[in-house]
């Protein structure tokens, strides 16, 4: 008589599978959380009843949950950032010409972080613009600090490039003028 195979077995043969199939639908790093997850339901579902057809089950079970992830996901960074009650504070100078300069390094500053993907934009927005840290981001928009910190660094290197490539094709196009 052969031995029956336990839900643990099946999900550990199954498990490379299913990481494949969660692969097609989520970012790499939310793979193995997911793949868990499906184990850990499919193992409360078979202890309420017992799973007939075991690998479809963690196979709909892992699609599902990858599909809600996605759509949780998206949802989170579909709000904007004028949720956030805080208001920018007042940019006043005396100068016509200083005022103009601040006003114009704001509008390539709102051009840079437009190129920004949502949730980097939404982080480095609330870290360098409303001066919150990043536990308080964390907090607000349900991600870890480390990935705050991660979105952070990536939207200031970002902008940084794109305000130096504008500054630089400005100076070069006075040059040419000028000449």
């Amino acid at each position: 008589m052969a031995k029956e195979l336990t839900l643990s077995d099946i999900f550990i043969s199954y498990a490379d599978k299913l990481r494949l199939v969660v692969g097609f639908i989520v970012q790499p790093e939310d793979i193995d959380d997911i793949v868990q997850d499906t184990f850990l339901r499919s193992y409360e579902a078979d202890l309420k009843t017992k799973i007939q057809y075991s690998r479809s089950y963690m196979l709909t079970t892992a699609k599902n949950l990858a599909l809600n992830h996605v759509e949780k996901w998206d949802n989170k960074f579909n709000d904007s950032i004028t949720d956030v009650k805080e208001s920018l504070p007042q940019l006043t100078t005396l100068d016509f010409e200083a005022e103009f300069e601040s006003k114009e390094r704001f509008l390539v500053f709102i051009q840079a972080t437009n190129l920004l993907t949502k949730s980097v934009r939404k982080c480095f927005v609330l870290k360098r613009v409303y001066g919150l840290s990043q536990k308080e981001i964390a907090h607000k928009l349900l991600l870890s600090e480390s990935t705050v910190e991660k979105h952070v660094a990536k939207g200031l290197l970002k902008c940084a490039i794109y305000m130096e490539q504008i500054y630089n094709s400005q100076y070069q196009n006075t040059l040419v003028e000028v000449n």
